[in-house]
């Protein structure tokens, strides 16, 4: 398929728009954040600042592609069985909604729960049926992504889309098997509307194992990628966490240059960078932390709390893969790959604006 535009719902700062427009596919992102929507338009990223839920199908009549990462952390609160709670309701809604039980009375109980986010974890679905059931018009392929508490929830989702008339695939993605440096772990779903099977892509690196070689494992398969790979300094360095290991505050995870990064949160700003001999180095610059991420070395992060931007961005090398599979390509190119390196700054662009019907 030929996409013609995707509309990318808590599109933070632009890591699925990126990819999406080195691919040669426009983009329009809705996103509630000041800080982010700062930087998408220093990017000249097309943008439109506010809350998903005062949105829908509609107000983006040229989208064919339906794209989110809704945010995850009441699913993720350890210990205290709220983040379990929270997965019940959730798919409890879903059944409801995909029985089409009255919106308005769905609307009303979703407020009745005791975070709002929860509840957001299902726009993506309200969108999807909208497209189907006010427009007539379904979204040719649809692409979600969480951290891997959210996959039941996908997997509900895809239950109900492979009722609409979708090929479904959802699962764990480990983002150094991507070619990213840094290992992280995403739940990520994919859907295309027909009768064309829908995989996950494939893995075109080996997933990193402490202690064991980038030369060890599938031989079919690249090895992992490492922070020196991306970060250039004059010397190896160490990244020490500001997390501790296994609960433990005093044993911080460390990561060498010739590995990849630990998982980069937003407080990646707060981690430590150390010389082969233990002297203090400068901590990761703004443009080191995003290429963690394979975001492009200029690109033009703006506004406060970029950090807290950075780790919740989706990386665009694994958003290039997951797009590619989701319309039917091949995996990309390596030139398609070695495009994420540099962003043409562009012009700064107006908010999109919803359409009148």
């Amino acid at each position: 398929m030929q996409p013609t535009k995707i509309v990318d719902l808590f599109a933070g700062p632009g890591g699925l728009d990126v990819a999406a427009e080195k691919l040669g596919v426009s983009t329009v992102g809705v996103e509630w954040d000041a800080a982010a929507c700062t930087t998408r338009r220093a990017a000249g990223l097309e943008t439109a600042e506010g809350d998903v839920r005062l949105y829908g199908p509609s107000d983006f009549p040229e989208a064919d592609v339906l794209a989110g990462g809704p945010p995850c952390q009441t699913f993720t609160v350890a210990g205290t069985g709220v983040g379990r709670r929270a997965l019940d309701e959730v798919l409890t809604f879903v059944e409801r909604l995909v029985a089409r039980d009255d919106r308005e009375e769905i609307e009303k109980d979703l407020a009745k729960l005791d975070d709002e986010r929860t509840g957001l974890v299902l726009q993506p679905l309200m969108w999807a049926l909208d497209a189907i059931d006010k427009l007539d018009r379904p979204y040719r392929a649809i692409v979600l992504e969480q951290v891997p508490a959210v996959l039941p929830v996908w997997k509900a989702y895809a239950k109900a889309l492979v009722e609409e008339g979708y090929q479904v695939d959802c699962g764990i993605l480990h983002t150094e098997a991507f070619g990213v440096p840094q290992t992280r772990r995403r739940a990520v779903l994919i859907a295309r509307y027909g009768k064309d099977p829908v995989t996950l892509p494939s893995a075109t690196h080996r997933i990193y194992r402490k202690g064991v070689g980038q030369d060890s494992g599938d031989t079919n398969l690249l090895p992992w990628r490492t922070m020196a790979d991306v970060i250039s300094r004059p010397t190896a360095f160490e990244v020490i966490s500001n997390y501790g290991t296994g609960g433990d505050p005093k044993a911080r995870g460390r990561r060498r240059s010739d590995e990849p990064s630990a998982t980069v949160t937003g407080k990646i700003s707060r981690n430590r960078v150390v010389g082969p001999d233990g002297s203090e180095l400068d901590r990761f610059s703004f443009s080191e932390a995003g290429r963690l991420q394979t975001f492009p070395t200029n690109y033009p992060w703006s506004g406060r709390d970029v950090g807290q931007q950075i780790g919740n961005a989706v990386p665009p090398r694994l958003a290039m893969h997951v797009l590619s599979t989701a319309f039917g390509w091949d995996s990309p190119s390596d030139d398609k790959l070695q495009g994420l390196n540099t962003w043409t700054v562009r012009q700064p662009v107006e908010d999109a604006s919803p359409v009148e019907c």
